[in-house]
């Protein structure tokens, strides 16, 4: 059973490391509409806490779905991480630079495969920088490790079940995305989807989760702000990435069991046979 905090400082990972099972990831991704002046992976390759692997959720991803970055198989995924020199008996810390935008969704990817040793780096690269640590251009020379897959199907949910849900309030489901697009107002920023939200979901936007600083807030700030702390919850937003940030949250405040909806809105919203509702919850 997990416990503790999901979340490193700096000041800890400068600390540890040089521990020989530490492994750094770098998980920064920005989404295609965006328009990020550079990818993920380029600004790794520019800078990076010394020895990060970057880890692409675009490329270690399912494949046979336009639906972007789904869950890979888990061998496809051991397969993946293996090359990365993440394997069983590290401690993995997870990074971004990006308010944790995709380092949430590496951790939780991390736990569904039942890696449960994985920790984010609390406010990121610039806090990394903020504590006076070092950084580095060159790619790690990573060791291939042994990854011993062992999938937690009830942190993942697919659509069906999230129908289901929603129809018997069996979970709470929680959408991350902005609140204009939760009610309909505003426009869903990948084309042809309508904006809306899935029939009694509630909304928490992951952007107000974060201080201005890049950490996340604290448990009294987020028990405010994330709603049914204890209950059954699936988090949900427009692909699956920014629900995991609300999921980093629950697990601050103790409920480690929440699952991510992994198609997520654009999966919802492109069958027009499935319900939306618009408005406030």
């Amino acid at each position: 059973m997990e416990t503790g905090d999901p979340l490193v400082t700096a000041d800890w990972l400068k600390q540890n490391i040089s521990a020989p099972d530490i492994r750094v990831v770098d998980a920064t991704y920005y989404a295609p509409f965006v328009k990020a002046e550079k990818t993920g992976r380029e600004e790794w390759a520019e800078s990076h806490i010394p020895g990060a692997v970057h880890f692409d959720i675009d490329a270690i991803k399912a494949g046979g779905t336009d639906l972007p970055h789904m869950l890979p198989d888990p061998i496809m995924f051991s397969s993946r991480v293996r090359k990365l020199g993440i394997g069983d008996g590290n401690r993995v810390v997870v990074y971004d630079n990006n308010n944790f935008c995709a380092a949430a969704r590496v951790w939780w990817m991390l736990r569904v495969m039942g890696h449960n040793d994985v920790t984010v780096l609390d406010g990121g690269l610039n806090a990394w920088k903020a504590e006076g640590g070092e950084l580095e251009d060159m790619p790690p020379v990573a060791v291939e490790r042994h990854f011993t897959a062992r999938v937690r199907s009830d942190l993942v949910k697919d659509t069906a079940q999230v129908a289901a849900a929603s129809e018997s309030r069996s979970h709470g489901i929680v959408d991350a995305r902005p609140a204009g697009r939760f009610t309909g107002e505003a426009p869903e920023p990948r084309e042809g989807l309508a904006s809306g939200h899935i029939p009694g979901s509630m909304s928490a936007p992951s952007s107000g989760l974060i201080n201005p600083d890049g950490t996340l807030k604290s448990v009294s700030e987020l028990k405010g702000l994330l709603p049914d702390h204890d209950a059954p919850i699936i988090t949900t937003c427009g692909s699956g990435v920014t629900a995991a940030i609300l999921a980093l949250g629950y697990a601050r405040l103790g409920n480690w069991d929440v699952a991510v909806y992994d198609g997520s809105w654009t999966e919802w919203a492109s069958d027009p046979s499935r319900p939306v509702a618009t408005g406030a919850a």
